[in-house]
């Protein structure tokens, strides 16, 4: 078993406030890769965690491990202070073992991913609506008022009734943020929500996500956007070869890395 790195991030506001995110031991395995090797870290509220490394190191399967997307292989997770109860599957790993809970998990995340995942065949403001009416019960017309302020909050209001077949990348990406936002969410999670952009469009996410970092939202950001980490971010963790190779302060991590793995990081992507 590896030996467990802790990242405790810095809170901008008090150190004293409630936990959002508890991460401890994290392993999760395929077969015989090794994703996650004992992963530990945690997300205070207001806290926006940039979580940095290259491909492969594992940073997208920690969001999916978080909203339940894959169950780990060992470890705890914790989110508003409730643990995800897992059991044994019977071939090395986790499966969940109550599933109304994951439900109830789910609905305190939201998640932003690569490629979108727009419902095609509803119009954008249906898309923002479809999980506070069907899954979480929020009446309609008090669900679409909802979304309307989302999409203006997005700069998306004036697209409501458009199909997002007719909508550029970053506006299908900004309109996948208000359908995340849709569930009031405790914390949101962003899986490289610009790496399927192309570049002149990346600015107009990043804007929005800025935004909410300034709201005081609670965030775990899995980026490659290095200059945004930087300026939003307020801790840093680096993730090499499924470990958490070095963490700290946005300045103390990109100015004066001391992991060699870091430097070199920093180096290749400017």
């Amino acid at each position: 078993m590896t030996a467990t790195i802790r990242a405790i991030p810095r809170n901008t506001v008090s150190d004293a406030a409630a936990e959002a995110i508890h991460i401890e031991d994290l392993h999760k395995t395929f077969g015989t890769l090794h994703v996650l090797k004992g992963v530990s870290l945690s997300a205070r509220d207001g806290d926006v965690v940039a979580v940095i490394g290259s491909s492969g190191s594992g940073k997208s399967t920690l969001l999916r491990c978080i909203n339940c997307l894959e169950s780990p292989t060992s470890g705890v997770i914790r989110v508003n202070g409730e643990e995800i109860r897992l059991k044994p599957d019977g071939n090395g790993s986790t499966v969940p073992a109550d599933r109304k809970q994951i439900e109830r998990i789910r609905s305190r995340l939201g998640m932003v991913f690569q490629s979108f995942n727009l419902w095609n065949h509803l119009t954008l403001i249906e898309n923002v609506i479809e999980v506070p009416v069907s899954v979480l019960g929020v009446k309609r017309e008090r669900a679409t008022a909802e979304a309307e302020k989302l999409l203006a909050r997005v700069g998306l209001l004036e697209k409501r009734d458009i199909y997002p077949a007719f909508l550029s990348g970053g506006q299908q990406q900004r309109g996948a943020i208000a359908r995340a936002l849709a569930v009031q969410p405790r914390v949101m999670l962003f899986d490289e929500p610009t790496s399927a952009l192309d570049p002149e469009l990346v600015g107009e996410v990043l804007a929005v996500i800025a935004g909410l970092a300034r709201e005081g939202r609670t965030m775990i950001l899995v980026t490659h956007e290095m200059k945004f980490a930087r300026e939003v971010a307020t801790h840093v963790v680096f993730l090499h070869e499924g470990r958490l190779e070095e963490e700290g302060s946005p300045d103390a991590l990109f100015s004066s890395p001391k992991s060699e793995r870091l430097q070199q990081f920093i180096r290749r992507v400017g």
